[in-house]
């Protein structure tokens, strides 16, 4: 099995989302933004191991290592070895990388976060990085892009988080912030235990506003003459806010079960984007009548 092979069989396998967007990029790109789909997948991994903490430091502090490895041009791993072309091609920075991983080992050290802002940190080096590295892969010529880039990945990240609430308690983790929670009346013990009521679903309406105002943010950022490079990034939202939609309408049960698309809707979600981003192309400019 070749790197790439490696890739594609990692990113095919995990049923994620990001997935269904890259079927609509050139073939340089899309094995590039493999590759890095790749890297976040394995670098989880190390966190969501049922394996002790300290083990599992050592794996990430290992990963740290072959990023090193990477940029002086000697990666071990099929991940890394994959990456080698994505680095050289699209001159991604090795900090980025490095920042993902600090990001992952967050879990290790904090199961808790007080505030929003400390809830960001945590949002900006587990995603937003991630979207900063897929903006330079995708290509784009201004730089407001890239703050598109960092709001759609921290939007991404709210709807991962709201989706998992329940998975996460089960495995000690509470990512809403406990000034969220003590505003609406919530007990970190009624999300360890699956109690849902009024106030909870209140509190997930909340933090899903927060999590719209971060998909607006970032589309509002996307300028016109980046749309078609970035289309790729469309694909993710469209399908992200998707679900966002579904968390909603399923009334937020989320202490029990994790939501997600089908294979269908999120495929159906992602050509109805091409063709509407294509779409949008084709108009002719409105013309300036003052």
């Amino acid at each position: 099995m070749t790197p790439e092979q490696y890739c594609q069989e990692k990113t095919a396998t995990s049923g994620s989302s990001f997935y269904y967007s890259f079927l609509f990029l050139p073939r340089h790109r899309r094995r590039a933004i493999t590759a890095l789909y790749a890297f976040c997948r394995e670098v989880d991994d190390v966190v969501d191991a049922d394996s002790m903490p300290e083990i599992r430091r050592v794996k990430l502090q290992w990963w740290r290592s072959e990023i090193e490895r990477l940029y002086s041009g000697q990666p071990q791993h099929p991940v890394t070895r994959a990456l080698q072309a994505a680095v050289r091609d699209f001159d991604l920075p090795q900090e980025y990388f490095l920042e993902i991983i600090d990001g992952m080992e967050m879990d290790l050290d904090q199961q808790r976060y007080d505030t929003f802002k400390e809830l960001s940190l945590y949002c900006y080096r587990v995603a937003s990085v991630v979207g900063l590295l897929s903006a330079e892969i995708f290509g784009y010529r201004d730089r407001r892009t890239l703050k598109y880039a960092r709001d759609l990945g921290m939007a991404f990240q709210l709807t991962n988080i709201l989706r998992d609430v329940g998975e996460d308690a089960r495995r000690g983790r509470i990512y809403l912030p406990r000034e969220d929670l003590q505003q609406f009346g919530v007990s970190e013990d009624d999300l360890l235990q699956g109690r849902e009521s009024p106030d909870f679903y209140q509190l997930m309406a909340f933090e899903a506003r927060r999590a719209r105002d971060y998909y607006q943010r970032a589309h509002d950022h996307l300028p016109a003459i980046d749309r078609r490079a970035q289309r790729a990034g469309l694909v993710m939202s469209a399908i992200y806010e998707g679900l966002l939609d579904e968390l909603e309408k399923d009334g937020f049960h989320v202490l029990t079960q994790r939501l997600s698309l089908t294979a269908l809707a999120k495929l159906w979600l992602a050509g109805k984007t091409v063709w509407r981003e294509t779409w949008r192309r084709r108009q002719p400019p409105v013309a300036d009548t003052d």
